[in-house]
């Protein structure tokens, strides 16, 4: 975490948010059409006073962590099996890489119509955003395992859910690691799109409210919290988790 705050990064945001107030304050545009920094800090002092900062956090966070989970088991299950079974990878890897095309807002009005305004509907979408990914990368990363490795820990005795848990998991995990880096990303953006069609709590909900009352103050703010916690959850999980496991297993 500590690496993301290099004295050059931060200066480089001091000027961005200088700039920002500079051109702000010329006049080019209308307050109400470019609020200034401190316009979008006093929403968000508003927003974290009143509590709707906080529960939309506190929400967006719920329905991505279930549906990540969703994903990330769903997708290794099955990315095993492609790469285990080639008819499996020959039927359902195909419709798989078919299904990844699709992005995730398009999932939306299918999710509405099965689930309804409910959260169901909101983690249906963040978790089909995210499986494939993780599938397709867990597929890679076992299908890239020495077949005479696979050989050996059989011939040892390793065999059905033991050979995958002890051997194809912790050999394939370099790239099952970028499948779930992948999956939070898709997943991030599916769970705040799809709250702000389903107008329904969250983060996704606030920055629709706040376009429903043009206030572009309250957008801007609710954009940089989704940014922050982006950029939070990338550098303190997923970058501490890729570099120890590529640094444990000598890719790094």
């Amino acid at each position: 975490m500590a690496k993301n705050f290099t004295p050059h990064r931060i200066a480089f945001y001091i000027g961005v948010v200088a700039v920002w107030q500079i051109v702000a304050m010329s006049g080019v545009w209308p307050e109400n059409i470019f609020p200034s920094p401190f316009e979008v800090a006093e929403d968000l002092v508003y927003g974290a006073s009143d509590g709707s900062l906080f529960y939309g956090i506190v929400t967006s966070m719920w329905r991505l962590s279930i549906g990540l989970a969703i994903a990330i088991a769903g997708g290794v299950v099955l990315g095993i099996f492609m790469a285990r079974i080639e008819v499996v990878n020959q039927t359902v890897g195909s419709l798989v890489l078919g299904l990844q095309s699709i992005p995730s807002i398009a999932w939306v009005p299918l999710a509405i119509l099965w689930f309804g305004l409910t959260d169901g509907g909101i983690i249906f979408v963040t978790a089909i955003g995210a499986i494939f990914a993780v599938t397709i990368n867990t597929y890679t990363g076992v299908k890239n395992i020495d077949p005479h490795f696979i050989e050996a820990a059989r011939n040892m005795g390793a065999k059905g859910s033991q050979l995958i848990i002890s051997v194809l998991i912790p050999a394939a995990f370099p790239y099952m690691i970028s499948g779930f880096k992948q999956g939070w990303a898709f997943a991030w953006r599916g769970v705040i799109g799809a709250e702000i069609l389903f107008s329904f709590l969250g983060l996704g909900f606030l920055l629709n409210a706040g376009r429903s009352l043009n206030d572009v103050s309250q957008v801007i703010a609710i954009m940089l919290v989704i940014m922050g916690i982006g950029l939070v959850i990338d550098s303190v999980i997923f970058q501490r988790l890729e570099h120890k496991v590529m640094s444990r297993w000598g890719l790094r």
